[in-house]
């Protein structure tokens, strides 16, 4: 009798020690890997069965959640393996069969430094009020970002965190602040009842892992308007698109008050992408959009069209378009052109800047 435990632990362990982002199980094919960007197969292990991959996920998931799995057919949740690291996980079902995507939680939370972060986001986790976004594609280290933000407010302030993830992912040790944790599912029904409550729970800083709704939107907003620093994730590609999507997700007769209310909040966006570095492992591209009275008043005006300009020629601020990092990677040999290229959102402005 296949003991899963022991095979599941075995290639966690070897997924710690080849630095991989996601493990695979999918039935069909062997266990895989993604290291530095690209899957890899390990064929030393056999092939998975519809059997194999059911059993691997009961292994993961407590009864409760199992049956929860059943039911809706798709589950997230958070897999702590030994002391050694977490894991964020998704079982789902596919052609009838069960498949898992596990995403590394490092146990050590790094620093924007350590991200290579811009200098300049060191200014968001001192702001007292106000609205900051984390955005780009799934996998492109979204919550490494987020995360820390907060724990540097974590050692500078002395406030009260409060977060709302689905699933819970890094773990913060309380320093300077009092934080709490919530995982949707677990500790809390939704983020938008999440976020609605947390308003009376006496919080100064709010972090929201995803904005999925205009509900917790409109909460997120109300909660910066109101004296809170709030953060959030969302799946956009730009500052420009984000504020698009933030606006359109409301009705026609709602807009005009989001706009005027993300005017008024809005600290910044920024938007993250990973790229394989010619030196090994990823590198960090970034787009970040910093609310200026320019900008503040495009989204007043629903000019969001005119942001990316604004982002080109607001260095001086801090400003950083991402076709802008993309070509100093390219330049400070970093990067390939062809991976720059794939990740750029103009080429055509992107070619111009690296024939500068």
């Amino acid at each position: 009798m296949t003991d899963y435990k022991k095979r599941l632990e075995e290639i966690l362990d070897l997924a710690i020690k080849e630095d991989a982002s996601d493990v695979h199980f999918s039935s069909g094919r062997v266990p895989t890997l993604r290291v530095h960007g690209s899957l890899v197969a390990y064929d030393k292990y056999p092939v998975l069965t519809k059997e194999d991959t059911m059993s691997l996920a009961s292994v993961l998931m407590p009864p409760d959640r199992k049956e929860q799995f059943l039911s809706q057919r798709d589950i997230d949740l958070s897999y702590a393996y030994q002391d050694k690291s977490r894991f964020r996980i998704n079982v789902y079902h596919q052609l009838g069969q069960v498949s898992i995507a596990m995403r590394l939680i490092p146990n050590k939370i790094r620093t924007i430094d350590e991200l290579s972060l811009p200098s300049i986001c060191h200014n968001f986790a001192k702001a007292p009020q106000g609205f900051f976004l984390v955005v780009g594609p799934s996998g492109q280290g979204k919550s490494a970002a987020l995360v820390a933000l907060i724990d540097e407010i974590n050692h500078i302030r002395q406030d009260h965190i409060i977060t709302i993830e689905d699933p819970v992912e890094y773990l913060f040790t309380d320093d300077k602040c009092i934080i709490d944790q919530r995982e949707v599912g677990e500790d809390v029904q939704d983020f938008h009842r999440g976020l609605r409550e947390a308003l009376r729970q006496d919080p100064d800083v709010i972090m929201i892992g995803e904005m999925r709704d205009p509900e917790t939107i409109s909460s997120a907003v109300t909660a910066a308007e109101t004296g809170h620093l709030v953060f959030a994730t969302l799946h956009t590609n730009t500052a420009a698109q984000t504020i698009d999507r933030i606006i359109d997700s409301f009705p026609p007769h709602q807009q005009n008050q989001i706009r005027m209310q993300l005017a008024s909040t809005i600290l910044g966006i920024l938007s993250r992408r990973l790229l394989p570095c010619l030196k090994g492992e990823v590198i960090n591209a970034v787009e970040l959009m910093i609310a200026n009275s320019a900008i503040r008043n495009l989204i007043r005006e629903g000019k969001t069209h005119q942001i990316d300009m604004v982002i080109e020629t607001g260095s001086e601020d801090g400003m950083i378009s991402l076709n802008r990092s993309l070509a100093d990677l390219v330049n400070n040999g970093m990067v390939t052109l062809e991976d720059a290229e794939r990740n750029s959102n103009n080429l055509n402005e992107l070619r111009m800047l690296l024939k500068k």
